[in-house]
């Protein structure tokens, strides 16, 4: 591929990371990927270590040394790595606060030494009560109370994207933030919390399925692969630097109709 480029993955070889590092393959380029397999898994990525274009590296994004090295060597980087999911951000409140802010901002100083093109993934709970449908990356923004941890996480990633804006603002250097929506397929898992594959793992075992409140509550679900194809296009444009973008479906769903959904897909009791 005459205009191949090298890629930095951060949490490469999570759900999200290893669709990316397989489509980005796929259309010829090097990718490297950093993964301390907290919550990734070697096995997402199993089938990608023959090919020559690829380089998996088991490390932590805070270690300045390794970052410094890889960023050296990449055009690109995408920065996936976080702390996900609100039973772990709940568990552990500190970790995913230091984690996700401390992680951005090695990346960016990176992004600033090497002149790297960035995206940085930030998430739709950003958006936290807001009830403007659809949401709009302008929107104002409504969180909790300071004193329910869940909140910390989108404050973390509204701090990731303050920086990222910060450096191409300040430093002109070429960042962009992406806000996931509830992202989902094959190789997501339900440990921390994920809606799906927690009602899918349920209905194999013919567990009563768990549904917080009524079940009212909406939600919109995009394919991990469909997200993937946005990343990687978006990658591509020479006009990003410093905007923020929405990734996510717009077809809504009730949490009691996805469990119903689940149960008769699943042929479940």
């Amino acid at each position: 591929m005459a205009n191949s480029k090298t890629y930095l993955i951060t949490g490469g070889a999570g759900f999200i990371g290893s669709y990316l590092c397989e489509a980005l393959l796929k259309e010829g380029h090097n990718v490297l990927a950093i993964d301390n397999l907290a919550t990734g898994k070697f096995e997402n990525i199993n089938q990608l270590i023959e090919n020559p274009k690829f380089q998996f590296i088991r490390g932590n994004i805070l270690n300045t040394s390794v970052m410094d090295r890889l960023a050296s060597q990449s055009d690109i980087i995408i920065h996936l790595a976080a702390d996900v999911g609100v039973q772990l951000i709940i568990k552990h409140p500190v970790h995913t606060i230091e984690n996700n802010i401390k992680g951005t901002e090695v990346v960016l100083k990176n992004t600033l030494r090497y002149g790297c093109k960035t995206i940085i993934a930030s998430t739709s709970e950003v958006y936290g009560k807001g009830s403007s449908i659809p949401f709009k990356v302008m929107d104002n923004v409504i969180l909790g109370s300071t004193l329910k941890s869940r909140w910390s996480y989108a404050a973390s990633k509204m701090i990731d994207e303050f920086l990222g804006l910060a450096y191409h603002t300040e430093f002109s250097s070429d960042v962009t933030s992406i806000r996931l929506f509830n992202t989902v397929g094959h190789r997501q898992i339900s440990r921390y919390g994920m809606v799906i594959p927690k009602f899918i793992e349920q209905s194999l075992s013919n567990k009563p399925i768990t549904v917080f409140g009524n079940g009212e509550q909406s939600r919109c679900f995009c394919d991990v692969r469909d997200v993937v194809r946005a990343i990687v296009s978006l990658s591509h444009r020479i006009d990003i630097a410093g905007k923020l973008y929405n990734i996510g479906s717009t077809k809504e769903i009730t949490i009691n109709k996805l469990a119903h959904l689940v149960k008769k897909l699943t042929n479940s009791k």
